[in-house]
């Protein structure tokens, strides 16, 4: 990666969601990582999710301070309703309320179709997509408890859910993963049409190409990385930062009258560049 390439991590306003109180699920590395971080140099409090690795989200939390917020981690299984309502009961307890739910938290459990078995098709979707819908419910309950407060946000509440460009470009070898994205895509729309009488934005940020550890061996070395970009008609794999930056804008009021959208954030990806040269 050339010195220009990748997203600057600092050119985020300090005060542009000052006051509010955030959740990210799956915020101890990768995607979450870098948005639970960006969400705090906005002027939010932010509550780190995990699964597994308190050293990482402790770290995480430790960085977030630095900003001169609150920041806690709260470790949780969000494909487990009853861990997900003691977290969210938790943070409205000692952080007052919940203004925004980014559902990040993911996994892949690959294998060819044939090869797949039944627990790695329920485990991807369970964490995918049952921990998103379980999680925004349990925010929207606080939200509609609270209400809009006008000097916080326009919004009684913002959800943000992690979808991938693999909501519409199907991936051989990741049934699972795809069906749970594509999923992710029309529970979020579902939602977005239900809840915005009640003044809650739910959207959804559709990673393409990202460079984290999940994911090293498809843009690590030269070969990989060359091979990747043929993919990508902007020319470079994204950074986690790439993704933050869209899910803070989605989730201040800059973008109040956006609804029900999913903002895919993959340098063109999407835009099929193998018909490039006309197919």
């Amino acid at each position: 990666m050339s010195p220009t390439e990748g997203a600057p991590r600092d050119v985020i306003p300090t005060h542009l969601l000052k006051g509010q109180k955030a959740l990210v699920t799956g915020a101890n590395s990768g995607i979450g990582l870098a948005t639970a971080v960006a969400l705090g140099r906005a002027g939010a409090d932010v509550v780190v999710n995990y699964v597994a690795g308190r050293e990482e989200a402790d770290k995480v939390v430790e960085e977030i301070r630095s900003f001169g917020v609150r920041a806690a981690a709260y470790q949780a299984d969000v494909s487990d309703e009853d861990q997900v309502v003691a977290m969210t009961n938790r943070m409205v307890e000692e952080f007052g309320t919940i203004d925004i739910l980014v559902a990040n938290a993911g996994m892949q459990r690959d294998a060819a179709f044939t090869e797949m078995t039944l627990a790695q098709w329920h485990k991807v979707l369970e964490v995918n997509l049952t921990g998103q819908f379980l999680c925004a419910r349990e925010a929207t309950k606080e939200f509609l408890r609270r209400g809009v407060v006008p000097e916080v946000s326009r919004a009684a509440g913002k959800i943000i859910c992690m979808s991938s460009v693999h909501q519409v470009i199907p991936w051989a070898g990741h049934v699972n993963y795809a069906a749970s994205k594509g999923g992710v895509q029309m529970m979020m729309e579902t939602l977005a049409q239900e809840l915005a009488p009640k003044k809650i934005r739910v959207n959804a940020v559709a990673p393409g190409a990202v460079r984290t550890p999940i994911n090293r061996s498809a843009w690590e070395t030269p070969e990989a990385r060359e091979d990747l970009l043929r993919l990508i008609p902007y020319g470079r794999v994204g950074d986690p930062e790439d993704i933050a930056h869209a899910v803070v804008g989605l989730a201040s009021d800059l973008m109040d009258y956006v609804v029900g959208t999913t903002l895919f954030v993959d340098g063109g990806m999407t835009l099929f560049p193998g018909f490039a040269t006309g197919g």
